[in-house]
């Protein structure tokens, strides 16, 4: 077997799961905006800014979610995926991810009327929002479920506020936190599920397995563009020396 052909082989199982997980060095944790704001560098206005503009994300999730759905023709797929749906627009019984997004928005000092009217929310980031939105609409669920992935590296960003945001941010209430906390252990359930099903469609050949690479940096850079639009609407930002306004290599 030459070093041509060898090099076409897939990766394993662990190989493969392995080359996901390293495209979390590319993730919005490292974008200055939110390195700031783990260093309790961001004013209440700048915070505000933040969290009115990932509500237009929040409410994006169930849509990405629903278009998934209508996608899949697995039965089984359906009855486990439907399950984020709800944990973002919550029932009867439980409050979804969106209306605990909008007591964040109150714990910062925002109306509800001021996050949900979306009057904040800047052209960049309705732009990536609904680019993502529309790629899960017009994509095989395979590939939209891949993107989701994405969630891997969430977990950590979660904690993260859970931990500092208390100490750095002592006059956010205590109830903005619910979210982040919802989503720490809803977020490794969604992960073990969107792995399962991009670990299986994707390992076919290795190029199946680099376009699910692609698929998922696609994601990583709305998330990234996100960031960079939010810090944009922020007009009185200023970067830090420390801070290098750089991209993890891909």
């Amino acid at each position: 077997m030459n070093a041509v052909t060898y090099s076409n082989l897939p990766w394993t199982r662990e190989e493969f799961e392995a080359k996901l997980r390293e495209k979390g060095r590319g993730y919005h944790i490292y974008h200055p905006f939110h390195v700031m704001m783990y260093e309790g560098k961001l004013s209440k206005e700048q915070l505000q800014c933040w969290v009115a503009n990932r509500f237009y994300y929040q409410i994006g999730i169930p849509q990405k979610d629903a278009a998934i759905m209508s996608n899949c023709p697995d039965k089984e797929i359906r009855k486990g995926w439907i399950q984020r749906i709800i944990d973002h627009d919550g029932d009867d019984k439980n409050v979804g991810g969106i209306e605990a997004w909008i007591q964040l928005g109150n714990a910062v000092g925002l109306s509800r009327k001021d996050v949900t009217s979306l009057k904040l929310v800047s052209p960049g980031v309705r732009f990536a929002v609904d680019a993502y939105i529309n790629f899960a609409r017009q994509r095989p669920w395979q590939e939209s479920v891949c993107s989701s992935l994405t969630e891997l590296f969430a977990p950590h960003i979660h904690q993260q506020r859970i931990s500092s945001w208390p100490s750095v941010y002592p006059w956010i209430k205590e109830e903005g936190l619910v979210y982040f906390k919802k989503r720490l252990t809803e977020a490794r359930r969604d992960v073990e599920q969107g792995l399962a099903v991009t670990l299986d469609y994707f390992s076919q050949s290795r190029e199946m397995q680099e376009k699910a690479l692609d698929i998922l940096q696609f994601k990583l850079d709305v998330l990234w563009v996100i960031a960079d639009s939010i810090m944009l609407a922020c007009t009185d930002i200023k970067i830090e020396n420390n801070v290098q306004y750089l991209r993890q290599p891909r």
